[in-house]
C-alpha cells in the first residue's frame, strides 16, 4: 500500500560505530520539532565504556534495530550512518516491506564484514592518525572532543561478522546516500569501479550532497534533519 504523500513517515535513526542514540541528539530535535516521530537507537553494546562486550554478535545489533522498525506499526524511513550501513542493509532484507525508504547517511549497503579477522572483544575508536583523513577533515575541536570523549568501543563480533542477504525485495528499496565526507561523484566512481557493491545492485538509489565531515548530525544537524524529514514527507512503503 503506497504512504499519500501528505503523511510523515516514521524515521528511525541508527548511529555509526562507537556511538549511542545521544550522537542524534541536535537532529531529532529538529525533526520533533517539525513534528515527525523519530526514535534513535544505542545498539547493544554501545550503552556505555563499562558494558560487557564479549557476546555481542552482528545478529544483535540486526535484531535491535528489527525491533524498532516493528515498534514503529508502520513503514519506516531507515536512516544509518557509517558502518552501520552492513546492519542497515541486512534489516531491509529482512523485512523489506517494513521499510518506506532506507537512509545511508555517509554509509553504504554493506555486504561483507568489515574485518573478519578482527580477534578482539571489542575494537576502541581509533587515534585521529588511524582515521580516514577525508572523514575528520575540517572537524572542529568541539566535535573532536565530543566523539574522543564519548566514543564507546564497538563489540568486535560486529566486526568481524558480515550480513546475511536473500531477500532480493531489499533491492527495490528506495534509498538515499548521504554524502559528506565525499562528493557524491567520488561514490559514484567508487560504485563504478566496483568498489561499492550493495550500492551498484541497488534498483533506486539517489545521492545528496552535504558537504561536511563524517558525522554531519553534529556540524549540519538542521540542514541533515530537513533532508530526512522530506524523505519521510515522500516515502513510498513497498
Amino acid at each position: 500500500m503506497n504512504r499519500k504523500k501528505s503523511d510523515k513517515a516514521p524515521i528511525i535513526l541508527v548511529p555509526g560505530f562507537w556511538l549511542g542514540a545521544w550522537a542524534w541528539d541536535d537532529v531529532t530535535e529538529n525533526l520533533q520539532a517539525d513534528g515527525y516521530n523519530v526514535r534513535a537507537l544505542t545498539l547493544p553494546g554501545l550503552e556505555s565504556k563499562d558494558t560487557n562486550r564479549s557476546t555481542i554478535k552482528f545478529f544483535d545489533h540486526v535484531e535491535a534495530i528489527c525491533d524498532a522498525v516493528k515498534a514503529a506499526g508502520e513503514p519506516v524511513v531507515l536512516a544509518v550512518h557509517s558502518a552501520t550501513g552492513a546492519t542497515g542493509y541486512a534489516v531491509s532484507d529482512r523485512m523489506p516491506e517494513l521499510i518506506a525508504a532506507m537512509v545511508y547517511v555517509d554509509s553504504f549497503p554493506e555486504k561483507d564484514a568489515m574485518n573478519p579477522e578482527f580477534d578482539g572483544v571489542e575494537m576502541p575508536l581509533p587515534s585521529w592518525e588511524n582515521l580516514d583523513e577525508a572523514d575528520i577533515k575540517g572537524m572542529s575541536e568541539e566535535h573532536r572532543n565530543l566523539l574522543r570523549q564519548r566514543a564507546v568501543p564497538e563489540p568486535g563480533g560486529v566486526i568481524r561478522e558480515a550480513p546475511v542477504l536473500t531477500n532480493e525485495r531489499r533491492l527495490d528499496v528506495a534509498s538515499t546516500v548521504i554524502c559528506t565526507a565525499h562528493a557524491s561523484d567520488k561514490i559514484k566512481s567508487f560504485v563504478k569501479k566496483g568498489l561499492m557493491s550493495g550500492l551498484e545492485e541497488l534498483h533506486n538509489v539517489s545521492y545528496v550532497d552535504l558537504p561536511t565531515h563524517h558525522w554531519p548530525m553534529w556540524s549540519r544537524p538542521k540542514e541533515l534533519a530537513d533532508l530526512l524529514g522530506n524523505i519521510a514527507r515522500n516515502a513510498t512503503a513497498y
